[in-house]
């Protein structure tokens, strides 16, 4: 009996060579197509989520005498946002459509830029500077006798 390695294993043929596109991974125009649903979809939720944030400070009068407490629905709304796009990030980028999870993560770092200036402008109003002083000196209520 002799051993012929030949005729028992499979030559590589046009159905096995490496680079060949395996059915794990979608092509660039899917991942496109996919990317440019989602996006329609985000935009109009972003939207929304700034235009509520606007609204919702609208109607705050700069009568207060004494600094207004943070707001934190702006920024949990915003932080939920991008969170959510983050998910869909990492979700596009385990079914192998790498140009769509790279647009999400894009769109999530710009979401993140937003969330963190609205937790500013919230901490700035919450936190406003003191008023400046005389001299250098701490605000302390008048004295005529020692004024003169």
């Amino acid at each position: 009996m002799r051993f012929e390695p030949t005729s028992r294993v499979p030559r590589p043929g046009n159905d096995c060579r490496r680079g060949a596109p395996s059915d794990a991974r979608s092509d660039g125009f899917a991942g496109g197509c996919i990317s440019l649903i989602v996006l329609l979809i985000e935009i109009p939720v972003a939207f929304l989520l700034g235009l509520t944030s606007v609204l919702r400070g609208w109607g705050r009068g700069d009568e207060q005498v004494v600094a207004p407490a943070m707001d934190w629905v702006p920024i949990l709304w915003l932080g939920g946002f991008t969170l959510a796009v983050l998910v869909v990030a990492v979700i596009f980028l385990y079914m192998a459509h790498p140009f769509a999870g790279a647009v999400q993560l894009l769109v999530a770092a710009i979401a993140l830029v937003f969330t963190i200036a609205a937790w500013h402008g919230q901490y700035e109003r919450a936190h406003p500077p003191e008023p400046p002083t005389r001299a250098g000196m701490p605000h302390t209520p008048s004295n005529h006798v020692t004024d003169r």
